[in-house]
């Protein structure tokens, strides 16, 4: 269940969870989808995947994937989901199995935001819960500030809130690592960097702490379509930038900390996994400033929450969609 927590007991949490692994149970194959479709939105069409009934007597929730570039893959643990109520998976523009228009222009907060719009009413939805990830969760921060009719509830999970709170915690999460490999990150920032291998094996030192702690599946290897693109580079690089500890793209000085004051505290998750590289003491900061929210940390769990932990950020996501059910 999710909860408040402080920053005390935040503390507790987090010391309790150490000797608390996941059976980390997974299917062997995920569902097919039970409906597909490519929807026109902004600057192309966007591939879509339906699993249980939209016209099921729960509202759907429809998941936004990380990035930017990343795909809809990073949720198909939701799936379990849809034994209840409609779950909506879809590639962003220029991402997955998506169009590909490489237009930078299509490229902005805006119009990724104005795509959730476009799907709904291209499925027939009323009204539906929203949960997005990491840049997942910039959008759905902004969908959510918007307080459209159809939002039944918002659920940020690791989200970037702004880029200089995500850089804050990169940087601070940067210096537990051995200070040989802070050395090579140093290094590899300047003008003359060593190779790139020597770069990219500090980096990964960085990620299997704090991004992803645990291997991928067979299952989500085994999820490939000859339509799936996969993750778009180019896409990352030019919003974001080549390192996670100093954006450089079009996001550098993206602040979306205004925006939470425009939320419904009732209608909010905030959750993030233990390690995460959106901190959980910053995921208590922001939780604070929207009166009424929920928070949960998932145990054991980096950035990749449902990749990390699904059991648990599933049922955690179960039972608050359940209460926000009940709220009508």
């Amino acid at each position: 269940m999710a909860v408040r927590l402080g920053r005390r007991d935040l503390l507790g949490l987090i010391a309790a969870a150490v000797a608390a692994p996941s059976a980390l149970a997974r299917p062997a194959r995920y569902p097919a989808p039970e409906r597909e479709l490519m929807v026109s939105v902004p600057g192309g069409r966007v591939y879509v995947r339906v699993n249980g009934p939209l016209g099921g007597p729960r509202a759907p929730v429809v998941m936004i994937h990380g990035g930017p570039g990343g795909t809809h893959a990073g949720f198909l643990d939701a799936l379990e989901l849809a034994n209840e109520r409609a779950v909506i998976l879809y590639d962003q523009l220029d991402s997955g199995r998506s169009d590909h228009p490489l237009d930078p222009a299509n490229w902005r907060v805006e119009r990724f935001v104005d795509e959730l719009e476009a799907i709904r009413a291209a499925l027939g939805v009323p009204r539906w819960h929203v949960a997005g990830a990491s840049w997942g969760g910039t959008v759905a921060l902004e969908y959510g500030a918007r307080r459209p009719t159809a939002l039944a509830g918002l659920a940020l999970l690791s989200p970037l809130v702004s880029t200089r709170s995500w850089i804050a915690d990169a940087n601070a999460l940067r210096g537990k690592l051995p200070g040989e490999v802070q050395a090579t990150l140093t290094r590899c920032e300047a003008s003359t960097p060593p190779p790139k291998a020597q770069c990219d094996a500090a980096t990964e030192q960085f990620y299997a702490q704090f991004l992803r702690r645990e291997p991928l599946p067979e299952a989500f290897k085994a999820y490939r379509d000859p339509r799936d693109r996969g993750f778009n580079e180019r896409l990352y690089l030019t919003m974001w930038g080549p390192t996670e500890f100093a954006a450089t793209g079009t996001l550098k000085a993206y602040d979306g900390e205004p925006l939470l004051a425009r939320l419904d505290g009732r209608r909010t998750l905030f959750m993030v996994g233990q390690y995460d590289e959106a901190r959980p003491v910053t995921a208590v900061a922001f939780s604070e400033r929207v009166p009424g929210a929920e928070l949960a940390v998932v145990p054991g769990a980096g950035h990749a929450v449902l990749v990390d932990r699904p059991d648990e950020a599933t049922a955690l996501l179960r039972a608050w969609l359940a209460r926000q059910d009940r709220l009508g």
